[in-house]
């Protein structure tokens, strides 16, 4: 069997792997691939990244572990491990420049023979994935699978090198429109206080006006 080119542990061609001879045998293998062998991240870097090609490094191990199978024996059950680091470049959405994404996964996964027997597997397990194994089973693919899941939500600088233009204005303008309701506030809650408060001087001489009166009588 050809083997793989960039993996000196000897792992058969990683788009055409025997996934549960691997598991079987306990093998391990490890590699690069690169961003633009992988054609659904390479749509999410930028088209302005200093480097659109970036690498990341995988290792893969195969295990099984002695489980009970439907027919009531204990079997082994095979299992992928997969781990994935490296870096792309995304388009930051506060400041709309590109950025490095720094990858890191670490996954384990549960290799059954069917789609159905993968949709009975239990959700409450948090730790394992379930997937379904083949003897052309393609790990560059599970490797992009992986990576596009670990896509952060929101993709963003942690500290922004500059603010975009649009966002500028519009905190701008907002500050703007609450500076003139400031400005404009004591004038108008001054006219509405002046016609409800009487002069006292005007009462004193009122009460002056009237002492030649009192002073007759």
């Amino acid at each position: 069997m050809t083997q793989h080119p960039g993996n000196p542990a000897g792992l058969p061609d990683p788009h055409n792997l025997d996934l549960f001879e691997f598991a079987r045998s306990g093998r391990q293998a490890a590699g690069v691939v690169r961003v633009s062998q992988l054609p659904r991240m390479l749509n999410e870097v930028p088209a302005e990244a200093p480097d659109r090609d970036t690498a990341f490094t995988w290792q893969a191990e195969g295990t099984t572990q002695p489980e009970l199978q439907d027919d009531g024996t204990e079997g082994p059950q095979p299992y992928l491990r997969l781990a994935i680091h490296g870096a792309a470049w995304l388009e930051c959405q506060r400041c709309m420049t590109p950025y490095l994404q720094a990858f890191n996964v670490d996954a384990t996964y549960r290799v059954v023979n069917t789609e159905a027997e993968a949709e009975e597997f239990p959700l409450d397990e948090d730790e394992v994935e379930v997937i379904v194994g083949s003897n052309h089973f393609d790990l560059i693919d599970l490797i992009e699978e992986e990576l596009l899941l670990s896509l952060p939500l929101v993709p963003k600088h942690e500290v922004c090198p500059e603010v975009h233009e649009s966002l500028v204005s519009g905190v701008a303008g907002a500050e703007g429109e609450e500076d003139e309701s400031d400005e404009s506030a004591p004038d108008e809650a001054g006219k509405g206080d002046e016609p409800e408060r009487p002069s006292p001087f005007a009462a004193l001489q009122s009460l002056k006006r009237g002492e030649p009166d009192d002073k007759k009588h």
